[in-house]
């Protein structure tokens, strides 16, 4: 009777436990109190961004220059505005961004996986609607090596039969 009064309450107590560490955690804003920014960092295939999002009227800048002459595609600026209309923050963040590495559409990839951070970190109630849309999960896919015997990381040579 004993045993099975203790096992009863070592099972209790784990449940317990287990509500504890289900619970989501609580977020709070990580804001630079000197400055008044957000930063976060973001990445894509080899491309890394690192974010810095502060309250102003909309501008965004890439690596000091203009988003608009950085970015000529207008696919690239969709990816990179989404997390802003995901949150309906259009026009109410500034945007400096610094990076590096990969081609033009990984560093956009990567500059909306920061945006998406940066936003999260100034104010965690950002977090659920990207979270649904998948802009706060890293897109871990790298480029295939290429093997030995073909001539890309899949495509066979010619086949002939004699």
């Amino acid at each position: 009777e004993q045993q099975a009064a203790q096992i009863e309450n070592e099972e209790d107590a784990k449940r317990i436990r287990w509500r504890e560490n289900a619970k989501a955690p609580v977020r709070i804003p990580q804001i630079d109190p000197i400055s008044g920014k957000a930063y976060a960092k973001g990445g894509r295939k080899v491309a890394t961004a690192r974010v810095w999002v502060s309250p102003g009227e909309g501008m965004i800048t890439v690596n000091r220059r203009e988003f608009l002459d950085y970015f000529p595609r207008e696919s690239d600026r969709d990816l990179i505005l989404s997390p802003f209309i995901a949150t309906n923050t259009c026009g109410m963040f500034d945007v400096n961004v610094a990076v590096e590495g990969g081609g033009v559409t990984g560093k956009a990839g990567a500059i909306r996986h920061g945006i998406a951070r940066a936003l999260q970190s100034y104010n965690p109630d950002y977090r659920p609607p990207m979270k649904r849309l998948g802009y706060m999960t890293r897109d871990n896919r790298q480029v295939e090596r290429k093997k030995v015997g073909l001539k890309k990381a899949r495509k066979a040579p010619q086949w002939v039969r004699r």
